[in-house]
């Protein structure tokens, strides 16, 4: 079950969730929380969801079918971190993934009220807190004035005060090595616990912006947990599930690139099919009509992102 906010752009939020749970194999419960007001580019505002609303939209299903896990995405508001975390305290015995996302477009009071609930309700509760590094350090480790940025292992021990075992820190940004600088820059993923980092991945860093990166990585963690993966075991596939669909992203607006969680269902890059003066494909025993061409098909097209 994810309790996660509505995205009419389709890329974050219960949109990424949806899509992320079922191309992993599972079966989607999304509760909605609040409706953003959004295109690919930013967020503009939000209509909150009432808190009661959104238990009773949980329990409802949860009353009926039996869920194995949870994954915690934006709830809209901190009248409605405490609904949830009522919701939550239920099912303690299944695994909880959180999510913290940018939320910098929020009012700064308001912002503030959501993130101390967050802090005292959902992460005591969380089998793993997921988040982009300069977020999660602006979360946990607010009055950090370092030179150098924080460890994953500084967020984990911060993270533990609240009672979150682990934390996975996406986006942080390794020293460039190379004699060309601005070529072959890497970011590094990783799981870490109190006592250190556990497990991640190294990406090479696109030189494109994602909406809906994190829900695609939570998600699919959550999934791989509620069918018992073990931790290190799932964090790895799910970061890959991550980076196949980052690969594979495109860009449907003029705003940023949305992950395709569907790669896998995508002929293989170098399949090459005929296509009409439609655009579209032809049978495999029809030879193009006037004005057909051949075209790589996704993900080799222009869906691809590099």
């Amino acid at each position: 079950m994810s309790f996660n906010a509505s995205d009419p752009s389709g890329a974050s939020g219960l949109s990424g969730d949806i899509s992320t749970i079922s191309a992993m194999g599972a079966h989607p419960l999304p509760v909605v929380t609040s409706v953003l007001m959004r295109d690919t580019a930013e967020v503009f505002d939000q209509h909150v969801i009432d808190a009661d609303a959104i238990v009773e939209q949980a329990r409802s299903v949860l009353e009926d079918v039996t869920a194995s896990g949870f994954k915690v995405g934006f709830l809209g508001s901190a009248e409605n971190v405490s609904a949830v975390a009522e919701v939550l305290s239920d099912y303690a015995e299944l695994p909880l993934v959180s999510y913290l996302p940018n939320l910098s477009w929020m009012e700064e009071d308001e912002q503030q009220s959501y993130l101390d609930a967050f802090r005292e309700l959902i992460l005591p509760a969380s089998a793993v807190l997921v988040g982009n590094h300069k977020t999660l350090t602006d979360f946990l480790l607010p009055d950090w004035d370092a030179d150098r940025p924080a460890s994953p292992r500084e967020l984990a021990v911060a993270a533990a005060e609240h009672g979150a075992p682990f934390v996975l820190v996406t986006g942080v940004m390794l020293p460039n090595k190379s004699v060309n600088k601005g070529q072959n820059q890497f970011i590094d993923n990783v799981l870490a616990s109190a006592q250190g980092a556990l497990t991640g991945e190294k990406f090479e860093l696109f030189e494109v912006s994602f909406i809906g990166a994190g829900d695609t990585l939570s998600s699919a963690l959550a999934s791989l947990l509620a069918v018992g993966s073990e931790l290190q075991a799932a964090v790895g596939e799910a970061l890959q599930f991550l980076d196949q669909s980052l690969d594979a992203g495109f860009r449907p607006g003029m705003g940023n690139v949305v992950p395709d969680r569907f790669f896998w269902a995508l002929p293989p890059e170098d399949e090459e099919m005929m296509l009409g003066p439609d655009g579209l494909p032809l049978p495999d025993d029809d030879a193009a009509p006037e004005g057909g061409e051949l075209a790589n098909l996704p993900p080799g097209g222009p869906r691809r992102v590099h």
